[in-house]
């Protein structure tokens, strides 16, 4: 197999998941992945273009995804089978603190004369604990860091010292700890490449299509995402993302932008390739409306025909739609997450906007076009009680009273799950904001994921509600949810009583663990847990209906001329 100067491994949240007896419940209902989190970072499509334009062979290997496709398919082999000179592991959510720690000794096991190296946010913002871990060599900190990877590469490569590349935490010869200082972080995203080219290439140059996808699944309904910002100019109490917590973690001051113009560039190079959604992240409001002006501009001249999926932090009215409307000729559709539907809690979070705006919002969105319409709540939240929570579900009746009963509106509730971020203002003040914590450090959030339910790894709880009734009311707000969709007659009986169905039987599943976990022997514990994932394994207890989170869109195979034709204009940019 050929060599590679740097390969990027994306692991499962937890390793060896198949040979656990765990229960996964709805802690990523309302993401693309599934609860092994396999959705890489899209930092490895950026830090490899730069890297490949230096001159360095790259390579994405996403773990997660062949082991979620093939139960037998062998970590350690294909680990082994790898040649490279960096092995960079991606830990910037924490839920992969245990697949990201526990694949690093692996990779160390067999290649102890190559570096591993791990970067993201919680590598940034835990970088003491976890270079004391003996199989981690380096991290790199920081949210913008393809170019200082690129130094720290030709460092490596070219007997370069070490300790000139900005934000890098590395070991000596003599294994000390050496700081460079977290010094880079760009105020522009125009100089950063996003190019899904280079993920494609990369997987045609290894004949390794499966081990480059982004998540289990995207081949059939690829949906792909472009960045207007790094960083966030809001200061939502629970984020990790939030303006406070960039600060904490990354010493972000400001956000970031990518020019509108760039990132209107950046569509039209992703549907040169595919024809598929395009996930726009951040709100293009968020810099200025001149911003969103220039960008809409930028866009009708590309004739943008992919559908675009927009996200709104605050409400949004007639005008802004309608140019929304005009931009694109593939369509549009939004996302918004007001997390509570009580407004109490949602200015205590930090969106102050009130339940009027989103009502008319919702309203506005679909009488200038808006062909879906994506709207979430959260339990757990702080200042939350149990009655807020299913109130939040109630609201959807109003809500869906305002469209046409075949305009697609979704509304989703799920827990706030599995862990409280850090960095965030709720993880850094918890009595503030009514927080009781399970778990502060790294290696207590890892053992956290090695409970046998989801309730059991939830790394709080708050004054209003406990472990348990959250999870209780998780599953009380998804059922009052389905009854408000009935209500409305958005579904029928047999729908209705489907999704109640489904819920329950998840939450009989919770209360089943709950039993066992209480079996003192702990072969006996041990045993009926298996008995019970293998008959798990055949359900599906999630407590969204997470069909919906799909977008149609055409499989990367029907789509391959596209790519073809895409590859070679690509060689002319």
């Amino acid at each position: 197999m050929a060599r590679s100067d740097i390969i990027f491994l994306h692991a499962p949240s937890v390793y060896d998941f198949r040979k656990k007896a765990i229960m996964y419940g709805p802690i990523s209902d309302v993401i693309p992945s599934s609860p092994v989190f396999e959705m890489y970072p899209i930092g490895f499509m950026t830090i490899s273009s730069h890297l490949e334009e230096a001159g360095f062979r790259t390579r994405i290997v996403n773990l997660a995804v062949q082991m979620l496709q093939d139960s037998k398919f062998d970590v350690e082999k294909r680990i082994r089978s790898l040649e490279a000179d960096v092995f960079a592991i991606d830990l910037h959510w924490m839920p992969h603190v245990h697949g990201a720690t526990e694949i690093a000794k692996l990779v160390k096991k067999y290649h102890p004369g190559s570096k591993v190296e791990f970067g993201g946010f919680t590598s940034s913002y835990f970088w003491e604990e976890l270079i004391s871990r003996p199989e981690v060599d380096m991290i790199m900190r920081g949210d913008t860091t393809e170019e200082p990877t690129v130094q720290m590469m030709k460092a490596l490569q070219k007997g370069g010292d070490l300790s000139e590349v900005p934000n890098l935490i590395w070991k000596d010869e003599g294994g000390r700890v050496r700081n460079n200082g977290l010094t880079y972080s760009s105020d522009s995203l125009d100089d950063i490449k996003f190019d899904y080219g280079t993920m494609i290439k990369n997987a045609l140059r290894h004949m390794d299509v499966k081990g480059a996808l982004p998540w289990c699944g995207w081949d059939k309904l690829p949906l792909t995402s472009v960045f207007s910002v790094r960083g966030c100019s809001m200061n939502c109490a629970e984020c990790g993302g939030s303006s406070y917590a960039n600060g904490k973690a990354v010493c972000r001051r400001a956000p970031a932008y990518r020019s509108p113009e760039k990132l209107a560039e950046d569509i039209d190079i992703i549907q040169s390739y595919l024809k598929t959604p395009i996930f726009i992240v951040g709100d293009i409001r968020q810099h200025s409306d001149n911003y969103a002006e220039r960008f809409f501009k930028a866009a009708k001249e590309r004739r943008i025909k992919n559908h675009i999926a927009v996200e709104i932090f605050t409400g949004a009215g007639d005008e802004y739609f309608s140019k929304l409307d005009k931009a694109f000729e593939g369509g549009w559709s939004l996302e918004f997450s007001p997390d509570s539907h009580d407004e109490a809690v949602r200015t205590a979070l930090g969106k102050t906007y009130s339940n009027e705006a989103i009502e008319k919002s919702v309203e506005s969105a679909f009488r200038n076009g808006c062909e879906r319409f994506d709207l979430f709540y959260m339990t757990g939240l702080p200042f939350q009680t149990r009655e807020s929570a299913l109130d939040s579900a109630k609201a959807a009746k109003k809500l869906w009273s305002l469209v046409e009963k075949d305009d697609r509106l979704l509304i989703y509730t799920a827990p706030f799950a599995p862990f409280v971020d850090p960095g965030s203002m709720a993880f850094e003040e918890p009595e503030k904001w009514g927080y009781r914590f399970f778990a502060r450090t790294l290696e207590e959030h890892k053992s956290l994921l090695e409970n046998p339910s989801w309730k059991h790894v939830l790394s709080y709880e708050t004054k209003w509600m406990d472990r348990d009734m959250i999870a209780e009311t998780s599953y009380d707000a998804a059922i009052e949810l389905a009854v408000m969709e009935y209500e409305s007659g958005r579904i029928g009986e047999e729908d209705l009583r489907r999704k109640k169905e489904r819920t329950e039987t998840a939450r009989m599943l919770l209360h089943r663990v709950d039993e066992i976990v209480a079996i003192s022997d702990a072969a006996e514990r041990e045993r009926r847990l298996w008995e019970m994932k293998e008959e798990v394994s055949q359900m599906k207890p999630e407590v969204c209906d997470k069909d919906g989170l799909a977008w149609a869109s055409g499989s990367v195979w029907r789509n391959f001329p596209r790519v073809l034709s895409g590859l070679v204009r690509s060689s002319f940019r």
